[in-house]
């Protein structure tokens, strides 16, 4: 059966052409022009993937992921030209998992489609295997880090995490002073290839040391190995 996307595009030239190459891959798509269409198209039916623009008519980009979010863990690959609004759809919890800058090429969509369709896959065949885990809770110093529940509680104050906040946290707390480069980082956390894309790492790193660190541009707990990567100290 093939795989089932929802392309929600206001640029028709854009959607013409995403619809075209896809289907042409083997994809099934259903397409909508705004933000307002595409969540009643969710509504409807079951996807695979989301792929979304951000700056649309009726109801942006950002608020069809938060929506989606609610109710579903369906891959969200987010499409956009300013960076600025990447690092919101990323870093703020909205959910996107990967985005592909304006513009691009069918060979880098298609690429970050099929990533994105098999992380999901794999992940979810695993939590089917996986017994109950145990409760997993991390104090060091101010910060009580559960990850069973996406939380982390600073100096009395509880701060929600993303799930790939949590995913990232827990590799580094799990592995104090060890040094993970960006590579390595892209492949535990997103179990994929890494294409040399920093952006989506950095985003995710700079908001999570913005939850956790007293002071973000200086750091205790996530220091930054120039050229090299990044490593967990207890502080």
């Amino acid at each position: 059966m093939p795989q089932h996307i929802l392309l929600i595009e206001d640029d028709l030239s854009i959607a013409e052409m995403l619809l075209k190459a896809l289907t042409k891959e083997g994809y099934n798509l259903t397409t909508a022009s705004d933000g307002e269409e595409g969540l009643n198209a969710f509504e409807r039916h079951t996807y695979d993937l989301i792929l979304v623009d951000l700056m649309m008519p009726k109801v942006d980009g950002m608020e069809v992921i938060r929506q989606i979010r609610t109710r579903s863990a369906v891959p969200i690959l987010i499409m956009s030209a300013k960076d600025s609004d990447v690092d919101k759809a990323l870093g703020l919890g909205f959910g996107a998992d990967d985005y592909v800058a304006k513009p691009f090429s069918m060979l880098e969509m298609t690429a970050r489609i099929q990533s994105a369709i098999r992380r999901s896959t794999t992940y979810a065949r695993l939590q089917q295997q996986e017994e109950q885990p145990q409760a997993q809770v991390l104090t060091y110093g101010n910060l009580r880090i559960d990850f069973d529940h996406f939380t982390v509680i600073r100096d009395g104050n509880e701060i929600q995490l993303t799930a790939k906040e949590t995913d990232i946290l827990k590799l580094f707390a799990s592995n104090p002073n060890r040094v993970f480069t960006k590579a390595q980082l892209y492949g535990f956390i997103w179990k994929d290839d890494y294409m040399g894309d920093e952006n989506v790492i950095n985003v995710h790193i700079r908001r999570l040391r913005e939850k956790i660190e007293e002071d973000p541009s200086h750091p205790v707990h996530i220091k930054t190995l120039w050229g090299i990567g990044y490593k967990w100290e207890n502080g």
